[in-house]
């Protein structure tokens, strides 16, 4: 854990009864989730055109597969951005023995650039505060690990994204304390609601860390406005706790309004205390590259940069990635046109889609961002439970055979609400996706 007051790296010892052998073993993946669920469910179904055309759609996986062809042709161009290829292979040695923790250089530089590209250029970012980690999982884990100490807890809106559960709780002993929004502001994040649920914290002896924002919102697909994102560093610094901004959906912001980085907000607050503030990215969301693990912590604060860079020994991004994605992210034309071409094809996806149910009267939440929405069916459940939902989505799941993910296991206040995940497919997938759900309506 760091000591703000000394900036120093401090161990508390508190007796914790679970062992590391029990901890491996427990449930705290969370794979017993509806969210998981939904995904066993397509794999031993999958849909599949001509092999299996009435199998399982999957809309819960949170994948961006809508640019692979501009992917695909970059790499063909450009041979020796691999070492496993005639092109490239005079690095190979160089590349394949370099065990620097830091990163390669050019990674971390093309890495710098990229993050203030994706945020418009109108913020610049430092290549040496980049600290690597085998994906985003990985990232949020060793800042749990840096920030707090097993019974402590990171403030969190809800809805969130399932998988912070195992991200953050299964091996730290950290607690996530859920900030309750609902549907009366359009689930939108509170300075009343962000006090009251820190004061009942303090109240009952919970030491909150920290406060965990998703930017642009995993499920809601919205993002947060400059004036709440204000108002939040100012509480984050009035309260000296931890801001930890995950930021892994920027260049998946659509339409207006635009993306507001937290690195831009606080170029604009005085007095404000940086060592608080810790940025996580990723390449899995906007650039469409999960299966490169490539996870990034970027924070203001040089002594969780240091602990962070020592942890990352754990979970580091291969040299041969590494290698490629700098020669990727450093072509400028590629990059400015991928982003273009990026977000004018995830805001046709999420129109047609989102305009067809519309027509058979399934609304959702506005949002202009992610790879996904907040799909309302309030109107189809027996009665406003929880239970009643997960009824509908064993029917959704069992009989239209389409996988949408419950919002109850996002953690939401209301029953009713399912994200759904639109680029994960081709258009072909996405218009049968689209047929089944409005023959259910119907």
């Amino acid at each position: 854990m760091i000591d703000l007051k000394t900036r120093s790296v401090v161990a508390v010892f508190r007796p914790n009864k679970a062992t590391t052998k029990q901890i491996a073993r427990n449930d705290g993946h969370g794979e017993n989730s509806p969210y998981f669920d939904g995904w066993k469910a397509y794999d031993r179904d999958p849909y599949h055109p001509k092999l299996n055309p009435n199998g399982v759609i999957q809309m819960g996986l949170a994948e961006n597969q809508l640019c692979f062809d501009l992917i695909h042709k970059w790499v063909v161009n450009n041979p020796k951005a691999s070492i496993c290829t005639a092109e490239g292979a005079n690095d190979f040695k160089d590349i394949a023995i370099f065990q620097d923790y830091h990163g390669l250089p050019e990674f971390r530089n093309a890495i710098a650039k990229f993050m203030g590209k994706v945020r418009g250029e109108r913020v610049s970012f430092d290549a040496e505060r980049i600290v690597m980690s085998g994906g985003a999982t990985g990232a949020h884990e060793m800042l749990a690990f840096c920030l707090a100490d097993p019974g402590d807890a990171f403030l969190v809106p809800t809805p969130y994204y399932p998988g912070f559960d195992r991200d953050l709780k299964w091996r730290t002993g950290l607690n996530l304390h859920p900030i309750v929004c609902d549907s009366s502001n359009n689930f939108k994040l509170t300075i009343e609601a962000l006090e009251s649920t820190y004061e009942k914290a303090q109240n009952s002896n919970i030491k909150v860390k920290g406060l965990l924002i998703t930017n642009p919102s995993n499920p809601l697909g919205t993002i947060l406005d400059k004036n709440t994102f204000t108002t939040l560093v100012n509480f984050i610094n009035k309260k000296s706790i931890h801001l930890i901004c995950d930021e892994i959906f920027t260049a998946t912001v659509f339409t207006q309004p635009s993306f507001v980085s937290v690195a831009e907000i606080i170029n604009e607050i005085p007095n404000l205390n940086r060592d608080l503030i810790h940025v996580v990215y990723g390449l899995s969301k906007d650039m469409g590259f999960p299966g490169f693990r490539i996870g990034i912590i970027y924070s203001y604060n040089d002594v969780l940069v240091n602990c962070a860079r020592k942890m990352s020994s754990f979970g580091l991004i291969s040299t041969q990635t590494q290698h490629l994605i700098a020669s990727m992210l450093s072509d400028d034309a590629f990059v400015e046109n991928f982003i273009r071409e990026s977000r004018d094809r995830l805001a046709k996806r999420h129109r047609d889609l989102t305009k067809g149910l519309k027509q058979v009267g399934i609304g959702n939440l506005k949002s202009n961002a992610g790879l996904f929405f907040w799909m309302d069916l309030r109107r189809l459940l027996s009665e406003p439970t929880f239970d009643s939902e997960m009824t509908l989505w064993h029917l959704i799941i069992n009989e239209v055979k389409v996988n949408v993910s419950p919002g109850s296991s996002f953690h939401c206040s209301e029953p009713g609400w399912f994200r759904v995940c639109f680029a994960n497919m081709d258009d072909a997938t996405m218009r049968v996706a689209l047929r089944r759900i409005r023959d259910f309506k119907k």
